[in-house]
């Protein structure tokens, strides 16, 4: 077993390139810091360094260990954090991380309800599209975390994770109001060949070339934002279609833009997750109930 503040000290060290540098960054002594390493090296059974000048190099077996440490102090600084985070929503405190167009529909709605039942109940909102919102849950970053997937994608959620369905949110093709294709009641992709696209984020771009491959072509992408807003007014302009999500549509509406429904239905699962041991605690069930509740009103939407 190595005790963590010599592994820490050690990636000091070998970040450093002197016990002196890693003793100034880290506020030690530099004795301290060569009773540290020498204790390392007995746990390890190795030497770790050799003089090189008026430096260090590595010795086999500390590059062996050099190339663990990043991996140990994350997975231990990881542990850390999700140990806090039990310990804030024991407490009443739900860090909960969405997506924009959630955190402009679904969640609003939801933490709402839940100041009107539980005013004591604090939630500290955080923002990030898929997958890294995924990533900050398994860091301990946050709670709870919505997002989203497409099925003809085949994306894998990361392990150990507990996935909470909340809704399906159906895809919606954006045209210039004066567009020919508008006159329709809804669209097919193989209509839009031709098109120029205004591309969103980088999962619904690859899920815009997935469903353009399944139906024979590549798509002009013309431009690429993930600001909603300007998918929109560039829309309205005239230079390009887009595909939008239709809970984006239920609260931002260019008034020079038609929305049409996909032929056939195209659709977006939008899921919350958590880690296991989360579930049993009764702030971030509470939120997840309010969530649940607001979803269940939207879904298909």
């Amino acid at each position: 077993m190595f005790d963590s503040r010599h592994i820490r000290t050690f990636h000091e060290v070998v970040r450093t390139g002197s016990y002196s540098a890693a003793a100034r960054a880290l506020g030690y002594t530099q004795p301290a810091i060569t009773q540290q390493m020498k204790a390392l090296e007995r746990d390890t059974g190795s030497a770790l360094f050799v003089r090189a000048g008026r430096g260090l190099r590595l010795t086999e077996a500390g590059e062996a260990l050099a190339r663990h440490t990043s991996s140990i102090l994350d997975a231990m600084s990881a542990a850390r954090e999700q140990m806090n985070a039990l310990a804030r929503l024991r407490a009443g405190r739900v860090r909960l991380c969405a997506f924009p167009s959630a955190n402009s529909t679904l969640v609003p709605e939801a933490l709402a309800r839940l100041s009107a039942d539980h005013p004591a109940l604090r939630v500290d909102l955080l923002e990030n599209e898929p997958p890294e919102s995924l990533r900050r849950l398994i860091r301990g970053e946050c709670d709870i975390s919505l997002a989203f997937t497409y099925p003809g994608l085949h994306e894998q959620v990361p392990e150990g994770l507990v996935e909470i369905p909340l809704l399906e949110d159906q895809l919606t093709v954006l045209l210039p109001a004066g567009h020919p294709l508008a006159r329709r009641r809804a669209v097919r992709l193989t209509d839009l060949a031709g098109q120029r696209w205004i591309a969103g984020c980088p999962r619904c771009r690859a899920n815009l070339l997935h469903e353009c491959a399944e139906e024979g072509f590549v798509p002009d992408i013309a431009f690429m934002t993930d600001d909603n807003l300007a998918v929109q007014s560039l829309v309205a302009e005239g230079l390009g279609v887009a595909m939008l999500p239709s809970l984006v549509l239920n609260f931002m509406r260019h008034p020079k833009v038609a929305g049409r429904p996909l032929q056939p239905l195209s659709r977006r699962k939008i899921s919350a997750y958590v880690l296991p041991e989360h579930l049993r605690i009764p702030a971030a069930a509470r939120v997840l109930e309010r969530l649940r509740a607001v979803a269940a009103a939207k879904d298909g939407c």
